[in-house]
């Protein structure tokens, strides 16, 4: 391949980038499947006891910037285990070696791998891009499991599996599926406790699968009608947040804030809007 050319990117580019994101989801998506069944050990906790990373999570994330290395060299990386390595294209890579690394831990399927392009400057002090003011422009979210692929462009549209995803409308809040996750710290979890008791009533039911990427990607296919998080980190959101809009949903977060650590709230533009009205009024984004 050769080196990336500057920036703007045009179709093709994004096209190009899309095609290295797959590729690179499922590489480390064979690493870690065919690693869980050798045994997973723990290798560190972060923001709590409960928050752990497991040895594969750090072999998935070196193998990813190790290929990212070798098929695009000049761009960032940013990744979940490892940090923020600059670039010189303009494009950084955000990846998540492993989403839902407590369901791998536990032997449940639900974790993905997810690998997303962005665009936006880096900060003068050698910062990552803020993920405020980048632009996904390509992502790829890989469930070893089940061997489901999700994959987006900016302006190409979503699939699965090659089938093209768009939004269906949903029934009234009432009938809807809801999805959400809960953080590691307990104070965090005793105020998301409070605003789940209060929505529970208003839906169909209550979804809690543990990888947020398979979560808004599973809305964009139509497995759930809406989706909020508190809590999400730029890994957990990059490559999920750009197929759920490539697919027709509303991503935003609360009081005009765009989605990101606050709040993250997804599904069809007059039902987010309306789920989002109400985590206002319970004010969710606060630990209070």
């Amino acid at each position: 391949m050769d080196t990336p050319r500057a920036l703007p990117l045009t179709t093709s580019d994004v096209a190009e980038l899309v095609e290295v994101a797959e590729r690179l989801a499922r590489e480390a998506g064979r690493l870690v499947h065919e690693g869980r069944r050798a045994g997973v050990d723990v290798a560190a906790t972060k923001s709590s006891p409960e928050d752990v990373v497991t040895a594969m999570d750090l072999a998935s994330e070196a193998l990813l910037r190790r290929r990212l290395a070798e098929l695009r060299p000049g761009d960032g990386i940013l990744g979940e285990e490892q940090g923020f390595v600059p670039g010189t294209t303009g494009v950084t890579w955000v990846v998540d070696p492993i989403d839902g690394t407590v369901n791998y831990l536990y032997g449940m399927p639900a974790y993905a791998v997810s690998v997303a392009a962005v665009v936006g400057p880096a900060g003068d002090d050698g910062r990552a891009p803020d993920p405020a003011t980048w632009t996904v422009v390509a992502g790829c979210v890989h469930a070893p499991e089940d061997g489901r692929t999700f994959r987006a462009g900016l302006g190409l549209g979503a699939t699965l599996d090659g089938r093209a995803l768009h939004v269906q409308e949903p029934r009234p809040m009432a009938g809807c599926l809801l999805a959400t996750g809960f953080g590691y710290l307990a104070s965090r979890r005793r105020a998301q406790a409070r605003v789940l008791a209060d929505l529970l009533p208003r839906v169909r039911d209550i979804r809690r699968i543990g990888s947020a990427a398979l979560d808004i990607c599973n809305l964009a296919a139509g497995h759930l009608d809406l989706y909020y998080e508190r809590g999400l980190a730029p890994w957990d959101l990059a490559a999920a947040q750009l197929v759920a809009l490539e697919a027709g949903a509303q991503v935003s977060g609360l009081r005009g804030r765009p989605a990101g650590p606050d709040m993250t709230v997804v599904g069809w533009p007059a039902r987010a809007t309306e789920l989002r009205g109400l985590l206002e009024a319970l004010d969710a984004d606060s630990d209070g």
